[in-house]
């Protein structure tokens, strides 16, 4: 196979010229990479413009809009928000990883230091983890006793349900994962030196308690999933399309100025973006 130039590519005109070129130049498995990598960076400038044009609204008309992110580790949550996140105004908008709570915020009401972080009216704000910790994490880990896991189950329909009423949107996205491919990305970040911080005892403790995590999913699932508090189940299997199809989801949610400008669709796929069902919606 001959070297690419620069001067190779300054010949061509349209994209489809640059297409056959590297066809023409690639074996075939390499040609489908590079093609599949440049439609969805291309689709996901055109999604994150359609942001930029939402966040513009969402300024203008004082709107209050909290997006909850949801999953396993190593379920794409933080490189999701990293693409919602990419091109906006950081003035209207805010990105929120609470650590551990401290000692003080130990003995105070649970939903406290999550009221503290809502959005103010004209901004957005983005949740990697939120109170539903409670609902997962805590109990198969152990961070909290009985009584506090059954305390936040009967408040946070509540809770949700007073934020409704006072105008603030809630999304709460759950970025699904299957067991084998969490252990893939456990061991990719294990390899790669820029990762391995990413790892930790937790994340071990995940794999070995994978059936304990399952239950109390799907009890969170079953008992906090609202008409007015949906929960929106994202497959992650495949990195790139959950990240495209949860922004789709998000822009389906609102008729703002300038919407579809970028000539793009934004209805999201719903093989990949799934509304949770169950018999009885609260």
């Amino acid at each position: 196979m001959s070297s690419l130039s620069l001067s190779d590519f300054e010949k061509l005109s349209r994209i489809s010229d640059a297409k056959v070129f590297l066809k023409s130049k690639l074996n075939s498995k390499k040609y489908e990479s590079i093609i599949k990598g440049f439609n969805y960076e291309t689709e996901l400038l055109k999604l994150q413009a359609e942001l930029v044009e939402l966040q513009q609204w969402v300024a203008k008309n004082k709107k209050r809009i909290c997006i909850i992110f949801e999953g396993r580790d190593a379920a794409g949550k933080g490189g999701a928000i990293r693409r919602f996140t990419e091109h906006l105004n950081p003035r209207s908008m805010r990105v929120v990883a609470l650590t551990k709570p401290t000692e003080s915020e130990m003995g105070q009401w649970y939903f406290r230091r999550y009221i503290k972080e809502l959005p103010e009216p004209g901004e957005l704000v983005f949740f990697d983890r939120s109170w539903y910790n409670r609902a997962v994490v805590d109990p198969v880990m152990g961070f909290c006793n009985d009584d506090q896991y059954e305390k936040f189950m009967l408040q946070v329909p509540e809770f949700e349900h007073m934020l409704y009423e006072d105008g603030v949107v809630i999304i709460k996205f759950w970025f699904s994962i299957s067991k084998d491919e969490q252990l893939r990305r456990f061991n990719s970040r294990l390899a790669n030196p820029l990762k391995q911080w990413k790892f930790s005892p937790v994340d071990k403790e995940g794999q070995k308690r994978w059936d304990l995590y399952t239950k109390y999913k799907d009890k969170m699932f079953e008992e906090t999933h609202s008409t007015f508090s949906p929960w929106i189940i994202i497959k992650t299997n495949q990195k790139k399309k959950a990240r495209l199809e949860s922004i789709r989801y998000v822009l389906s949610q609102f008729n703002y100025d300038g919407k579809r400008l970028s000539k793009t669709s934004i209805t999201p796929d719903k093989s990949v973006a799934v509304v949770y069902k169950n018999n009885l919606i609260k």
